[in-house]
């Protein structure tokens, strides 16, 4: 497996996810520039990492998502490539509509970084497939953007078609999540021909090794280069 690692102006997860592909996972890894037009020809999975990319300016991933590599990264998603956006990646995934939806600042204003509880919605399953259905774990989160939102009809038909991947556990009467207020409690969704995008908020890379606190995230990296 080679998997490529997106590089923005102001992307600062990358090397993260490189150690935990290329040290702990044993892949091959490589960075990607985001003015390539092409992603390499080997490649067998793409992960977008979190950050600041262009500062957030006019709204987080906004400038991102019209950079040449993610007409590349389209293509590898319509061709059924499995592409996982995480943080800031997961907001230009939404902003270059590869996934439905927006992320807006969170509902309380203020930037959040902690550990969450996360259930998985679709356990055993794809990139999911090492995780019990609604399975709990904890990841960390690190945004002041991660409040998701999209229309009724669209939430409605995320749900139908099994396409919410994870959900914060602690929400409020209306479904919203404490952390960030996001609608129905997502944490992160399912895109893609096959399903085979994940956009998620909190940071599986940041709890893969036990000296990290645990490993609770290695099973969802895991499963997205061994499908």
């Amino acid at each position: 497996m080679t998997v490529a690692i997106a590089r923005f102006l102001g992307s600062n997860c990358d090397r993260d996810c490189l150690h935990i592909f290329q040290e702990i996972l044993k892949e091959i890894c490589l960075f990607v520039w985001h003015d390539e037009f092409e992603l390499p020809a080997d490649v067998t999975a793409v992960v977008i990492p979190g950050g600041f990319s262009y500062g957030d300016y006019l709204r987080c991933g906004a400038i991102a998502a019209h950079r040449p590599l993610m007409s590349a990264v389209k293509q590898f998603v319509d061709q059924g490539g499995p592409v996982m956006g995480i943080c800031n990646g997961f907001q230009i995934l939404c902003e270059a509509k590869i996934l439905p939806g927006v992320l807006l600042p969170n509902r309380h204003g203020r930037f959040v970084c902690n550990l969450q509880e996360i259930s998985v919605s679709q356990g055993g399953v794809g990139i999911f497939k090492n995780y019990n259905d609604n399975e709990k774990i904890k990841l960390p989160v690190a945004h002041h953007d991660g409040n998701y939102y999209a229309d009724t009809a669209t939430l409605d038909c995320l749900e139908k078609n099994n396409q919410i991947a994870l959900r914060y556990t602690s929400t409020d009467e209306q479904g919203h999540a404490h952390v960030n207020g996001s609608s129905r409690g997502i944490a992160g969704i399912f895109g893609g021909p096959k399903n085979n995008v994940l956009g998620l908020m909190p940071h599986p890379e940041r709890r893969s090794e036990h000296r990290l606190g645990g490993d609770d995230g290695l099973r969802m990296l895991r499963g997205l280069v061994h499908r």
